[in-house]
């Protein structure tokens, strides 16, 4: 039980450790030798010294406090005083990094290194637009399925390389860039987009070149049989000519008008390949079919003659006729796809008018942010020393 001292002006006790404690709370050392009390009607005095009892005027007795333990006047922080330091530690530690980093921001040193970033990223996008550009028309340009492949694929990564830088500055811009800076980048935003939709239509068509093996079929397999029906048919028409006889006259007419309007048919499809329009396609497959009548019609007449009946050279003509006409369908089918034609016409409008558009804007931000003033800093010519 904690001792109790006796006011002896008044009938109330003091308690020894309460006195401690409070002597504690007020800042007085934790462990005194002794404590000092000084009694009044209607206040109670902590002095250093010993516990006194009495008036202020006097000492009537003085005791000495025992010592008493230290952990039972000790003050320990709760868990909900620990969350609140916690918390105020952090928000210290933040605002002080918020502040640190607005000052660094606002050196010249800093704003300059900003400045550089983004032009170095204005550059860099530049010059891939001009990459993806130059790569997408050897695309277009290339003779062999591979070689369009690998410059349709190097165009993709060129304009993957745009859209990354475009991202990077957006997020530099967002922190501090200019009314101007992001109204330029924004401008190209929209026309990179497009620029990218064409793209991928255009690289699409560009790697099936389709126009590209029509003409390899028209001028190679499909004018092989060409050649080789008319050739057979000549010798047709050699025979024939060593008996004047009205038969063999036909036969000649005939065979001769085979061998025209097979030509005449070879002859239209190049430029049915070349063509761009449908409708003059379409004139051009009339044309064709009016030929191919023609050719049919004759190669009749000469298999119903008897003295052609089982002739080898009539045979071979009707054979490599045949072939003509199922590569000329293909032909036809590749040549109606018109892949090469049409990624060229992109190429040479579309493209070039976005692309320019692209170049525009991003030579106006790279402007905007040339112009960008640095705190700090004076624009003006260095005073001469003399």
């Amino acid at each position: 039980m904690s001792e109790q001292l006796r006011c002896p002006s008044s009938s109330k006790f003091v308690n020894a450790e309460a006195i401690r404690i409070k002597r504690t709370l007020m800042g007085v050392a934790q462990r005194p030798d002794h404590l000092s009390v000084v009694c009044a009607p209607a206040k109670t005095y902590i002095l250093p010294g010993r516990i006194r009892r009495g008036h202020r005027s006097g000492i009537s007795r003085s005791e000495p406090l025992p010592n008493l333990p230290e952990d039972s006047v000790t003050m320990k922080p709760g868990l909900r005083d620990i969350l609140w330091m916690a918390v105020g530690a952090a928000a210290l530690f933040a605002v002080s990094l918020l502040v640190l980093h607005f000052r660094d921001l606002q050196t010249p040193a800093a704003q300059q290194a900003f400045k550089t970033k983004r032009l170095e990223l204005v550059e860099r996008m530049r010059l891939s637009v001009a990459l993806a550009a130059e790569a997408e028309k050897s695309a277009v340009m290339a003779i062999t399925d591979e070689d369009s492949q690998t410059y349709a694929d190097h165009a993709r990564t060129a304009t993957g390389a745009v859209e990354q830088g475009r991202r990077e500055l957006e997020q530099l811009l967002q922190s501090g860039g200019t009314k101007n800076e992001n109204a330029s980048l924004t401008r190209f935003s929209g026309a990179f987009a497009e620029f990218q939709r064409i793209d991928k239509d255009l690289l699409d068509l560009a790697v099936k070149n389709t126009n590209l093996k029509a003409y390899s079929l028209a001028f190679g397999p499909a004018a092989e049989a060409i050649r080789e029906m008319d050739t057979a048919l000549a010798r047709v028409v050699t025979t024939a000519g060593n008996s004047p006889s009205a038969n063999d006259l036909k036969v000649m007419q005939l065979a001769d008008g085979a061998r025209i309007a097979a030509l005449r048919l070879l002859t239209l499809v190049p430029p049915h390949i070349a063509e761009e329009s449908d409708q003059k396609m379409d004139e051009m497959e009339a044309a064709m079919a009016k030929e191919d009548q023609a050719v049919r019609q004759n190669l009749a007449g000469l298999a119903v003659l008897p003295s052609l009946s089982g002739d080898s050279d009539l045979t071979a003509a009707t054979v490599r006729y045949g072939r003509f006409t199922e590569l000329k369908t293909q032909i036809l089918r590749l040549s109606r796809e018109n892949t090469n034609v049409r990624s060229l016409t992109i190429s040479l409008t579309q493209k070039r008018k976005v692309m320019l558009v692209c170049q525009d804007a991003l030579a106006a931000l790279e402007k905007a942010i040339q112009e960008e003033p640095i705190t700090g800093l004076s624009d003006r010519a260095p005073v001469s020393p003399r």
